[in-house]
């Protein structure tokens, strides 16, 4: 099958100019990129007024614990129709793979975030994915899966033999061709792994040429991860941890999604920048200044432990209210930045509504609403977070030299969908837009930047004998619809994933020809 894509504005993902010109897809590769080509195809596409680019590469994803879903098409369509071909999986310690094909903690693995229907070693992950993706994945195994595969979600030191058979599944995968692993310090159970585990996960990743990415255990001012310190802001000290960890193991850092959570931490975003380039550790950003999280975000930890009677006391709930309303100015965000993304069914009515909103509504007021939902629940209802960042902050980390963008979202069963896991990618070329900024810049670090950085094989560029996957979009005409959080993005006119098309005139036609990417 050849396919010719005629006058586009090519934009070949290195971050040099573009020019007027021609690419020719044959079968799975790219077979020739000129000026001017005249060869007999199956079909040619005309893109005069369209930029014919690299499938866009989403730095880091957590699609890997969706490509065994019943229904994968719904969890992958929204991130094809944005012009994503490959997502970077695997990250934040968490992978569905990793452990022992009879692990007894299989049940744990997700970190309470995701659920794998049977994980276990990297070969067989692998081999079962062979024609079930829709888009190509990138692996990198977690950390907090291969210790729980050997010591559940328990805060116990690993003894050494378990050491040594978790950082044997390590490198199980890194030898079968996953791109490097992750840390989730945020999460159980690396929350509770010391610092010479960590360097131990670390030296096995750069022993094998791999690259970690890290969600650190902190990215805000004020963490519940650390007790107070107030020397210096927890996400500085966060910062700071991971950088040592990747030091004492020689290991290559990713710093993962750079965010600063609240009115309070943005000013933190200056020194936490030049200590990453002080360092020259890259990191990857998203488009949107929200974010995806738990209810229980501003709750203290020792709330949940108690009885629902013990809740109740007068002093509990003084005690109660002071706290989360410390934490609450300390981060510098308001109950009106949460809305509600999940519930129970029995509370739907508060769907797509922030906490301030359903205290009206219900004549409460907004920190007993905030204390009701927590109970109902069970602490469990997800929310989107406002001021993750600010637009500010976005627009400075687009332009830097150490930047990648990415998505970090996913498709859940039900609720309201984040809007980034729709309209993350084309909001960063609105964004470019309204800012002039460069789009060779843009594009090379949507494409061939990320491939370059977790060493892709052919992929990121548009290049002959490399994969054919590509995106062609009408950048003036690119829009996202910032009050419709599900809706799909105007301007990606065609997206091809290894050669097959899958928007086809901005109409998404469904096709598992995605490939499974490994490190050569």
């Amino acid at each position: 099958m050849r396919t010719l894509l005629k006058h586009g504005t090519v934009y070949d993902g290195t971050g040099r100019p573009a020019f007027t010109g021609d690419v020719l897809v044959e079968d799975e590769h790219i077979a020739e990129v000129s000026p001017r080509i005249e060869c007999e195809a199956d079909r040619t596409i005309d893109c005069n007024g369209l930029c014919v680019a690299p499938g866009f590469i989403d730095a880091h994803s957590h699609n890997d614990f969706f490509i065994d879903k019943d229904n994968t098409e719904q969890c992958f369509a929204p991130f094809i129709k944005q012009g994503i071909t490959t997502q970077i999986v695997g990250n934040c310690g968490l992978s569905p793979f990793g452990l022992a094909e009879d692990s007894p903690h299989k049940d744990k693995i997700g970190g309470g975030i995701f659920s794998a229907k049977d994980p276990g070693s990297f070969e067989r992950f692998v081999d079962e994915a062979k024609g079930r993706l829709h888009v190509n994945i990138a692996p990198l195994v977690g950390h907090g899966t291969a210790r729980v595969g050997v010591n559940g979600s328990t805060p116990d030191p690993l003894t050494k033999p378990q050491m040594k058979v978790m950082l044997s599944h390590v490198n199980e995968a890194m030898e079968g061709g996953a791109f490097g692993g992750s840390f989730g310090l945020m999460y159980e159970p690396s929350l509770y792994a010391p610092f010479d585990e960590l360097v131990a996960f670390c030296r096995e990743i750069a022993h094998n040429d791999g690259v970690v990415t890290v969600h650190p255990r902190a990215c805000s001012k004020v963490a519940l991860g650390y007790r107070p310190i107030f020397s210096k802001p927890h996400i500085e000290l966060a910062l700071d941890e991971v950088i040592s960890i990747a030091q004492a193991a020689g290991a290559d850092l990713q710093y993962s999604h750079f965010v600063c959570v609240g009115e309070s931490t943005w000013r933190c975003s200056d020194h936490i920048l030049k200590k990453l380039h002080a360092n020259e550790v890259p990191y990857d950003i998203f488009s949107f200044c929200h974010g995806a999280s738990v209810i229980t975000v501003i709750l203290p930890l020792w709330y949940m432990g108690l009885s629902e009677q013990e809740r109740k006391s007068p002093s509990v709930q003084m005690r109660l209210k002071l706290e989360i309303n410390v934490a609450r100015k300390l981060l510098g965000i308001d109950f009106d930045d949460f809305t509600i993304a999940d519930i129970d069914d029995e509370y739907e009515q508060y769907l797509g509504k922030n906490i301030a909103q359903i205290a009206s509504e219900e004549g409460l007021s907004k920190i007993d609403m905030y204390i009701k939902l927590v109970d109902i629940t069970n602490g469990q209802a997800r929310v989107y977070i406002r001021k993750y960042n600010n637009d500010d902050i976005v627009h400075t980390l687009m332009m830097d030299s150490h930047s990648m963008f990415m998505t970090d979202s996913w498709i859940e069963d039900k609720g309201i969908q984040t809007q980034i896991a729709f309209q993350g990618f084309p909001y960063f070329l609105v964004r470019a837009k309204q800012q002039g900024f460069p789009l060779e810049t843009m594009v090379h670090k949507m494409t061939g930047k990320s491939a370059k950085r977790f060493g892709l094989p052919r992929r990121g560029e548009l290049k002959v004998g490399n994969f054919a996957d590509v995106t062609v979009f009408d950048y003036e005409g690119v829009a996202v619809d910032l009050a419709a959080p599900e809706s799909t993005p105007e301007g990606i006119e065609y997206v091809l994933i290894n050669g097959k098309t899958v928007v086809d005139e901005g109409v998404y036609r469904p096709s598992m020809c995605g490939q499974m990417v490994l490190k050569s």
